[in-house]
């Protein structure tokens, strides 16, 4: 199947969940995250806010354990820039203040210090689909591919999703960053490189 057949049908099955199915498959992804990665060795992690209006997976239960676990590990959030084309990283803490971008998406001012994606250990990548080679569907601004380029090449790349893979994505191309690894609620997919 192709990228934009994908992202419209993947699309219309998570705006279809239930709120609480979100919250529930949501809640299944950490458990497996702290018990498959050294996250107390990491010394930054990027992850996503979600877009509640899109059902995308709550990483929220995430963050806050974090916070109270591993207080040495520096969480950084995505804000697209005012061209509409990148990204920058800003640190997340308890005490940051959010306000809510044009897309709904909580994010920190444009003041909040930033953080560089060479500290990041890890990434978390948010995603509509993939499939079984690591290869995945985004939203189709190509903002992750870019960012992902930007990291340190040992730094885990690691999807989060609310489905199990298709077998193939028809049309994905050398250009499109592989992830290492894919969570879903049931279980952990890793991809060889």
């Amino acid at each position: 199947m192709i990228k934009q057949d994908l992202r419209r049908q993947a699309l219309a099955r998570r705006r279809a969940l239930p709120e609480a199915e979100v919250a529930r498959r949501s809640a299944a992804l950490w458990p497996q995250l702290l018990a498959e990665f050294p996250v107390a060795q990491w010394r930054g992690l990027h992850v996503f806010l979600p877009i509640a209006r899109q059902h995308e997976p709550d990483t929220w239960p995430l963050i806050r354990r974090l916070w109270a676990e591993h207080p040495h590990l520096q969480l950084a959030v995505p804000v697209v820039q005012p061209d509409g084309r990148t990204l920058c990283h800003y640190a997340l803490a308890p005490d940051t203040p959010l306000t809510s971008s044009r897309w709904g998406i909580p994010e920190p001012a444009a003041d909040a210090p930033q953080v560089a994606p060479e500290i990041l250990d890890a990434v978390l990548v948010p995603l509509l689909a993939f499939d079984e080679t690591g290869h995945r569907v985004g939203y189709g601004k190509g903002f992750y591919d870019q960012f992902l380029r930007e990291c340190r090449p040992d730094t885990l790349r690691i999807g989060v999703g609310l489905e199990p893979p298709v077998p193939r994505i028809a049309d994905a191309w050398p250009g499109d960053v592989r992830l290492h690894a894919c969570l879903t609620p049931e279980r952990l997919w890793r991809f060889e490189q």
